[in-house]
């Protein structure tokens, strides 16, 4: 084995980009997929909702048509718009640097979202309406970025002509 082939994958792989390379494309958004486009604006999103959620629980609640919350459930709200704005943070930041991978797990995980807002709403842990809002959101986002996805994968075309070959 010789010695010198780890020094030699490590000239091969790609360069890691500096901190002013970092924030330049963080502020100008260069080089970014249609699929890093979507999961940026989702975030968008997410930051608005959980910002809404934060700093007004209340008129959240009312439009929602979750029941009056009590002093702890309002906190709890308030934290559940937290933690949804974090990820929004999250999102756009992935999204502006074109992470690729990113864009590949929010593929696997945003399906799962509805499914858990079902549990959680089952087990009466989450009121209805919350659960389907978040449902809807997270899964017409993933909808959103699968088809920008599908249409760099494909280009232009998304869908198959299958009578193609027919006479016309």
């Amino acid at each position: 084995m010789n010695a010198n082939a780890g020094s030699e994958a490590a000239r091969r792989s790609p360069k890691t980009p500096t901190l002013k390379e970092m924030f330049r494309r963080l502020f100008a958004g260069e080089g970014q997929t249609r699929a890093a486009r979507t999961v940026e604006l989702f975030g968008w999103l997410d930051l608005v909702l959980g910002l809404i959620i934060l700093l007004a629980p209340g008129w959240a609640a009312s439009v929602l048509h979750i029941p009056a919350l009590t002093l702890p459930g309002s906190h709890y709200f308030r934290l559940a718009g937290l933690l949804v704005s974090g990820l929004g943070t999250l999102y756009i930041v992935s999204g502006r640097l074109n992470a690729e991978g990113f864009v590949f797990a929010s593929l696997l995980d945003r399906p799962l979202v509805p499914v858990v807002m079902a549990v959680l709403w089952g087990y009466e842990i989450l009121p209805g309406p919350l659960a389907v809002a978040f449902s809807v959101a997270d899964f017409g986002g993933f909808l959103w970025t699968l088809a920008a996805w599908w249409k760099e994968e494909r280009g232009e075309r998304i869908f198959i002509d299958f009578n193609q070959n027919a006479p016309h």
